[in-house]
């Protein structure tokens, strides 16, 4: 039997056929509808917004950080400027992987570690979108052209000049104009952050941060258009960046070079003032260090080394250290008993080399063990009989001391403009020793603070200022670095509220009731180094009169009956050596103070070293006194073209 086939059925075929083609034609028409409404939509309707953001992508506004101020000695000398370089500059927008291009930038440089690290670090700070960040200053000539073979493979990676901060001088204003570093999370916070959008540096201690408003100027912009791969194909507009202003400090290149010099390697600090003006004439701290290396990015080995440094070489020993200011304190004592009607210039106590308390068997030793016998203020303090004003600091009491000490400046920061960084240090009182220690006060702290010793803490700074009240006859002027800009002085920009010195208004002249008690002490000092007796005779001078006063600070206690030994004691535990000085004596120009750690005695160590400085800013090549014309005018720029290692000039 055979079977017959199914027969087709054409017309039904057909008509799905049709049915699935007009489905699908339907279906494409709903689609390319869809389709034409997004385009419609995003095209006419969304217009504004995506062409605006097709500009952004196109368009970059580039922040062009300011040129920074220049900074000068008194004379002209620069001694912070800015130095072109070829720096390499890393856009973290335009790279893919940012680390693969930091590890092929360290492969083709033959960077250690160590570099990879720190250039991982500066890559991560902070930095605006597109915004390039430098990673390694001062390329050389051969790390150029490697960088330039191997472009392809550094997407981001650009060689751009730039100029970077310089210190002529390396170490000598280490302490004083102080360096700039990068710009940290904690800077932020005290700027304005749109001004330093394109600013990688940043003032970080001394002149160069109390001053940063001035030095930094103002940020520029710039429209950019770039492609698809982040490249600047041209500059659509452009407002040029503000220069920061230039400086001149009242820092003298050559007294600070000599001041260094007259240190040489001793642990120590120098202050020296004009006491006319206020001019801090030279700041020195020592040991110092480099300041160039902190503006390109210090090694965390030669950081440590600084920091773990046993001398303490980011230590400001002239204002921020604070010391016992020992027998430099006297004439300031003497004073107070003198206006307080305690003591006259011919009231004597004799000396047996020691002071005993009323119903006390307790011997305050005086620094000669055989005693002065009968002494008078002019013999105390040229002597710096310690009995004497045991005697003195007895009768005046410690709340009196405190009351006058106060207005000398001791306990109480005394500069205009490094304030910032300036220690107060310690003027004790009842209060302070109840709030501090939880103790009283008893009559045995004031006889040792009338000698400058115990709690009383002063730094070199406030030393210098308070021979300068001594010298002014009480006239404030507060100490200060900066001596003009933009042909302004310092006192005018006093006068005009600059924001920097807001809270630093000078404090009221100190009024003695009897004017004359100012010419007693000043005359009394002129004997620690014109008297025959004077414990600084050998540092008179025959061409002016120098009015000082020696002082020796202890650093650990001598028990009651021991003699201090200083072979038995570890050097770093000998006494400091201090000096405090103004001359000439009649119209003085000049003070300074000095403290040598561990230099043991004031006036065999400390006084040669200002009497070196003295010297130097006093007298004229002859060897004769300078006028006040010689004194004002400007000394020629050194040959900066030799240094020392430390960057010094020779």
């Amino acid at each position: 039997m055979v079977e017959l086939l199914p027969v087709k059925d054409h017309l039904k075929n057909a008509r799905i056929i049709k049915q699935r083609v007009i489905a699908g034609a339907f279906l494409i028409i709903i689609l390319m509808l869809v389709l034409i409404a997004r385009m419609y939509f995003l095209q006419i309707v969304q217009y504004k917004y995506h062409s605006t953001l097709s500009e952004k992508n196109r368009v970059h506004t580039q922040a062009i950080a300011p040129i920074r101020g220049v900074i000068y000695d008194r004379n002209g000398i620069v001694i912070a400027d800015n130095q072109p370089s070829f720096n390499l500059t890393f856009t973290r927008e335009r790279s893919k992987d940012w680390r693969t291009t930091i590890d092929v930038l360290v492969e083709i440089l033959a960077l250690s570690a160590e570099d990879k690290e720190n250039l991982l670090s500066k890559v991560k700070q902070r930095a605006r979108p597109f915004e390039s960040v430098p990673i390694l200053y001062e390329l050389s000539e051969q790390q150029r052209a490697i960088i330039a073979v191997n472009q392809p493979r550094l997407p981001g990676v650009e060689v751009e000049p730039q100029f970077i901060r310089s210190y002529p001088y390396g170490s000598l204003f280490a302490h004083s104009v102080g360096y700039v570093g990068r710009v940290s999370d904690q800077d932020l916070k005290r700027v304005d952050t749109v001004e330093y959008s394109g600013t990688h540096h940043i003032g970080k201690t001394g002149a160069e941060r109390f001053y940063e408003n001035m030095l930094h100027g103002h940020v520029g912009y710039e429209e950019v258009e770039t492609n698809a791969r982040g490249k600047v194909m041209r500059v659509l507009n452009r407002t040029l960046p503000t220069a920061g202003k230039d400086l001149t400090l009242t820092l003298d290149y050559y007294l600070q070079q000599v001041a260094v010099n007259a240190l040489a390697d001793k642990r120590g600090a120098l202050i020296a003032l004009d006491p006319q003006n206020g001019d801090i004439l030279a700041l020195v701290s020592l040991p110092s260090f480099d300041t160039n290396p902190f503006v390109t990015g210090i090694s965390q080995k030669d950081y440590g080394a600084l920091a773990n440094s046993p001398d303490k070489p980011f230590l400001n020993r002239a204002i921020y250290g604070t010391y016992p200011p020992g027998s430099t304190i006297k004439p300031l004592i003497a004073l107070t008993g003198l206006d307080i009607g305690e003591v006259t210039p011919q009231t004597k106590v004799f000396d047996p080399g020691f002071f005993q308390l009323p119903n006390s068997t307790h011997k305050y030793r005086n620094w000669n063990r055989g005693g002065d016998g009968w002494v008078d203020m002019e013999t105390a303090i040229m002597r710096s009989n310690d009995t004497y004003f045991y005697n003195l600091a007895y009768k005046i009491g410690i709340d009196k001391l405190h009351d006058y000490l106060t207005k000398f400046g001791i306990g109480q920061k005394v500069s205009l403009d490094m304030y910032q960084e300036e220690s107060a240090g310690i003027m004790p009182s009842r209060e302070w020793k109840e709030k501090t220690h939880k103790q009283r006060w008893y009559p045995g702290h004031t006889l040792i603070t009338g000698i400058g010793q115990g709690d009383m803490q002063a730094t070199i700074l406030q030393i210098a200022q308070a021979a300068s009240l001594i010298a002014n006859k009480g006239h404030w002027l507060r100490p200060h670095l900066l001596k003009e800009v933009d042909h302004l002085s310092v006192s005018q920009l006093v006068a005009n509220n600059l924001a920097e010195y807001k809270d630093r208004q000078t404090p009221a002249d100190i009024v003695l009731k009897n004017p004359s008690y100012w010419d007693i002490v000043n005359n009394d000092m002129q004997q620690v180094v014109q008297g025959s007796r004077g414990t600084a005779r050998r540092i008179a001078s025959p061409v002016y009169r120098i009015a000082g006063k020696s002082g020796t600070a202890q650093v650990v206690a001598i028990r009651q009956n021991e003699r201090y030994d200083s072979k038995s004691l570890n050097e770093r535990h000998r006494d400091h050596a201090l000096f405090v000085a103004f001359a000439p004596a009649e119209r003085p120009r000049i003070v300074v103070a000095i403290i040598v750690e561990n230099g043991e005695s004031g006036s065999g160590v400390a006084a040669p070293i200002v009497r070196q400085v003295m010297d130097a800013w006093l007298l004229n090549e002859q060897g004769q006194l300078k006028t006040d014309e010689e004194l004002a005018a400007k000394k020629t720029a050194p040959d900066t073209s030799a240094k020392t290692s430390e960057g010094q000039g020779t």
